[in-house]
């Protein structure tokens, strides 16, 4: 072997001395068997359709191999012929050696081919492997595929089953809702027989009822004719008592502080004698229903008691047993309106203070959380009056309500309810009045005072509530028509008095008011209140976010009558300061006008101020307002009129003003669009306020207007203005046609009162010679 390898290694370097190349299969052979081995391992993890495709791939260079092999023989053979060719005849050691040399490279390729034989026996070895191996994952692919097969055959039997299952329940789940929904149909039918049986029925007990009805109403309309005209009767009566009833409580429940002056001769004008048990009934229920409106109603009382004093004193008696009976009870919701009650009927003095004193003095013998609640409430609603007619006694009870104070053994918040107490009798019951001023509607002097004790045995006549037929109905009526008449007169002319005192009072404090303030008045020249002023309206416009918040500042500022010009100024202002239109000024200067005409007059006048003056303010000032106003006018904030104050010529316009007009309309055009401001502009009714824009007096001013709209985009809105330059020259025809027949009968006129005077001249002389002879023959005569 070693002997073999220095042989090869000698041809080797000899083939390289003379410069012959052999290719080498060594290192493409180990990259096949490398190859081999990599196909190997995916053939075993690959798929079945895989390990086809590298079998194929085998077979293929196996048979590039042997081709190769072939040509490589034939290449070797094909070399040595050319050298023995080339090679010099006459140089014969060279031969010889060559042909060694020969020799040599013929062993060696014989040694090759027995290589390579055995190379093909390694191959044919290795394809067996691969054929078993191939053989056996065919085998283990084949048997997972049955399992899986089986596998699946088992879920698809366990599928079919289940749904077999399903398929069961629901036509078991069918048939019920079937049978359900026949049972309904069935119960539905015989519901509709029995209805449609009952409709019959109701039908026919309806018609029966509505003869009955109608047979008994028109027996009812003529007992209730009968009875209107008989007045002395029960049903006259009763019908009577219900319209006072409603009338009263209409009254009661509807009065307040504002109405209650309109009130009173309306509640004159009902029976109060008849009704003062359903007056009483009513005060009481509304002032449950509504304890704010106590005084109110105790004022309604007073004025009441002044002329009936019964329904006072009926009034006191029920409330007084109410107040026992929710005491008793332990009733503090009843018991608080009743004690407020009696509290403001103190205050109007129909109530003795004693019964008041009365009152807190049994609130306070036994102290409890309510009842002392209660007296803290009682004393707050009429200590004002009690200080004044009784202090001792409100002394007296302030005492003892020291006392439970120092005892303890009430709530912390009750006893700071005590303190509180104390606070406002040491402020003189500040907030407290016990009489409010547009609610002292009686004189002291007229006031019926009724007295009552607490511990007395109180009828409360619950029969006056009740209709209860009366004998003498017609002349108890008659006689409080007389009252009332008396009532209502003598409280007219009262009135008439009071107004009269009052206008003459208001008309003294008015003058010694002026005679004051022309006195004292004193003229600011250094203007710091308005300078004041328009700080405060500019830093709420800037810091405001919005102009909803902004309108909402602005209008808390309390403004002096004529300082509403200066908020329109200053908005107009800070608009005209920023660097481009904010639609925030827009939008609040509209909701000024919307809230109030005052504004929008102010900002009618600012509109004019600035036309006449819109060649002082630069450009970017110019472009601002001018958006302002156009704003104000396409939201209908701004009346139209106001563009009356603008002269559409070329002599009456600058250069600024015809800049601020563009604006003006383009800025309309994109509010409301070319066909709406068209309209707008033809509108008959505006039609003089919008000459001066559109003038029509004089042909160059009538085509400076055209071509100024159309110069700016807004042709569309000269249509009737070209319409009529376009009929002007026949219209000025017929105008000078007019004017010359004018002319003419002016002319035939004076001719023919001429020939009148000359007439009128020749029959004078006439008669003037005929007197003359006349004269002339009575002289010859004598």
């Amino acid at each position: 072997m070693a002997r073999r390898h220095h042989t090869d290694s000698s041809s080797s370097s000899e083939d390289e001395k003379r410069g012959i190349r052999h290719r080498r299969s060594e290192s493409p052979k180990e990259d096949r068997r490398k190859r081999r081995d990599t196909d190997r391992n995916s053939e075993s993890e690959g798929s079945e359709k895989e390990v086809r495709h590298d079998r194929e791939r085998r077979r293929e260079r196996n048979d590039d191999e042997s081709r190769e092999k072939v040509d490589r023989r034939r290449e070797e053979k094909g070399n040595h012929g050319n050298r023995d060719s080339n090679m010099g005849r006459d140089d014969r050691r060279w031969r010889n050696g060559r042909d060694d040399e020969i020799e040599e490279n013929g062993n060696k390729s014989r040694k090759d081919d027995r290589g390579e034989d055995d190379k093909t026996g390694h191959n044919e070895i290795d394809r067996a492997r691969d054929s078993l191996r191939d053989s056996g994952s065919d085998r283990r692919n084949r048997s997972r595929r049955s399992e899986r097969g089986r596998e699946d055959d088992e879920e698809e039997g366990e599928y079919r089953g289940r749904e077999d299952h399903r398929n069961k329940y629901d036509d078991r789940e069918d048939n019920r809702k079937e049978r359900r929904r026949d049972r309904e149909r069935e119960r539905d039918r015989r519901r509709d027989e029995n209805g449609d049986r009952d409709k019959r029925r109701s039908r026919k007990d309806k018609n029966e009822s509505e003869v009955e009805r109608i047979s008994l109403s028109a027996k009812g309309d003529d007992k209730e004719n009968d009875a209107t005209k008989d007045k002395s009767s029960v049903e006259y009566q009763r019908m009577t008592w219900d319209a006072l009833r409603k009338s009263i409580n209409g009254l009661v429940n509807k009065v307040n502080a504002t109405n209650i002056k309109n009130i009173i001769p309306e509640l004159f004008a009902e029976n109060l004698i008849r009704g003062r048990g359903l007056f009483c009934r009513s005060c009481m229920k509304s002032q449950m229903a509504s304890p704010g409106f106590t005084d109110v109603f105790a004022a309604l009382v007073a004025v009441v008691n002044t002329k009936f004093p019964e329904v006072g004193d009926l009034l006191l008696r029920r409330i007084i047993l109410q107040l026992q009976r929710a005491y008793k009870r332990n009733d503090k919701p009843q018991l608080l309106a009743a004690v407020k009650f009696i509290a403001h009927l103190v205050n109007q003095q129909i109530v003795h203070e004693l019964i008041a004193l009365e009152l807190l003095t049994l609130l306070l013998e036994k102290p409890t959380d309510d009842s002392v609640e209660v007296a803290v409430g009682f004393v707050t609603e009429c200590g004002s009056l009690l200080q004044d007619l009784s202090p001792r006694g409100l002394h007296g009870i302030f005492e003892r309500f020291r006392g439970i104070l120092h005892e303890g053994e009430i709530d912390k918040r009750v006893q700071f309810l005590i303190e509180g107490l104390f606070a406002l009798r040491k402020a003189k019951f500040q907030g407290y009045p016990a009489v409010r001023p547009e609610l002292d509607l009686v004189e002291q002097e007229d006031q019926l005072t009724h007295e009552v004790s607490l511990l007395d045995e109180i009828d409360p006549e619950i029969t006056l509530d009740i209709f209860k037929p009366d004998p003498n109905f017609s002349e108890n009526e008659k006689r409080y028509e007389e009252l009332k008449k008396q009532i209502l007169g003598e409280e007219s002319e009262d009135e008439e008095d009071e107004d009269e005192d009052a206008d003459s009072d208001d008309e003294d404090e008015e003058e010694s008011e002026e005679e004051d303030e022309e006195q004292m008045k004193i003229k600011d020249e250094t203007e710091t209140n308005l300078i004041n002023l328009r700080r405060t309206i500019y830093l709420t416009i800037m810091s405001s976010v919005d102009f909803e918040e902004a309108g909402h500042k602005l209008l808390k500022i309390k403004l002096e009558p004529g300082q509403e010009m200066e908020l329109c100024i200053m908005l107009l202002e800070c608009c005209s300061q920023e660097r481009t239109y904010l639609r925030y000024y827009g939008l609040l200067g509209q909701r000024f006008c919307m809230i109030n005409k005052v504004h929008q007059e102010n900002f009618e006048t600012c509109f004019v101020q600035q036309y006449s003056m819109i060649h002082r303010l630069e450009t970017n000032k110019l472009r601002n307002v001018a958006k302002f106003f156009a704003h104000l006018l396409g939201t209908d904030a701004l009346p139209w009129h106001v563009l009356a104050y603008i002269r559409l010529t070329e002599e009456d316009t600058t250069s600024s003003s015809r800049i601020f007009i563009k604006i003006l309309f383009q800025e309309l055009s994109e509010h409301l669009g070319i066909r709406l401001l068209n309209e707008r502009l033809s509108d008959p009714a505006m039609q003089e306020s919008f000459e001066s824009i559109f003038p029509r007096d004089n042909p160059k001013n009538t085509r400076f207007a055209i071509n100024f709209f159309t110069s700016i985009g807004l042709g569309g809105i000269t249509e009737n203005l070209r319409e009529y330059l376009k009929n002007m020259p026949r219209l000025i025809m017929q105008q000078q046609k007019a004017v010359s027949e004018s002319d003419s009968e002016s002319d035939s006129s004076s001719s023919d009162s001429d020939g009148s005077g000359s007439s009128s001249s020749s029959r004078a002389s006439e008669s003037e010679t005929d007197s003359d002879d006349r004269r002339r023959r009575k002289r010859r005569r004598n």
